[in-house]
């Protein structure tokens, strides 16, 4: 099928209040601008280089998000540039963040990623280690946690809910209460092989790329 095609099916199995994002790393220009062309507008990407390459290339009404393991050598070329980040998991990438964007007198929206499954080969924080990085949270100026991120263990239907759940508690209690600087509106999870699956268990942000664009 076409990518128009693929995004057609897709947003049929999506509910109105799901935020879709094409992940389209690794995608040509020419790609991209096919999904732009059926009203894609969310569109992430996991290496800093590569999305700054395409964002010149492309229409500027694109919502970039950054998705993939941030360096704290890298955030400086982020500022200005992308709607969300994914992918904060550390007191020392948060801290890189506040000072580059303080430097341009900007906000950068966050997510936390959490390491749901404690895989080795994820980054993310743990779940258990959360308030001491809510806590720095609260104390800075120009970042503005949005919600939760996590990619799960890849695994059965059960095990999936298992770890989709228990993302969506974490999220449930840090709504419940009130902090400064943080506000839970997302929580992203959901690929193309299980983004159906994260929906029913509370997920409203799906990053989808095979299920769009096809294999590498």
């Amino acid at each position: 099928m076409s990518i128009e095609e693929n995004i057609s099916e897709i947003k049929k199995t999506l509910p109105e209040n799901i935020t879709l994002i094409a992940v389209s790393k690794t995608k040509s220009v020419e790609f991209i601008n096919e999904a732009y062309n059926t009203g894609i507008r969310n569109f992430g990407e996991n290496k800093v280089q590569e999305l700054i390459d395409k964002i010149d290339k492309l229409p500027n009404d694109i919502s970039w998000h950054f998705i993939g393991h941030l360096q704290t050598n890298k955030v400086k070329y982020l500022v200005g540039k992308v709607s969300l980040i994914h992918s904060l998991d550390s007191v020392k990438l948060l801290n890189e963040i506040e000072k580059q964007y303080k430097k341009n007198n900007l906000t950068a929206n966050v997510l936390i990623e959490i390491n749901i499954g404690k895989e080795d080969s994820k980054s993310g924080i743990f779940a258990e280690r959360l308030d001491e990085l809510i806590s720095a949270c609260e104390i800075c100026e120009h970042v503005k946690v949005k919600g939760l991120m996590a990619i799960i263990p890849k695994g059965q239907e059960n095990v999936c809910r298992k770890y989709f759940g228990q993302m969506k508690s974490v999220w449930d209690t840090l709504k419940s209460k009130s902090f400064k600087n943080i506000s839970m509106e997302y929580l992203s999870m959901g690929m193309t092989e299980d983004y159906e699956l994260a929906i029913e268990e509370g997920s409203n942000m799906v990053r989808i790329g095979t299920g769009i664009f096809g294999l590498r």
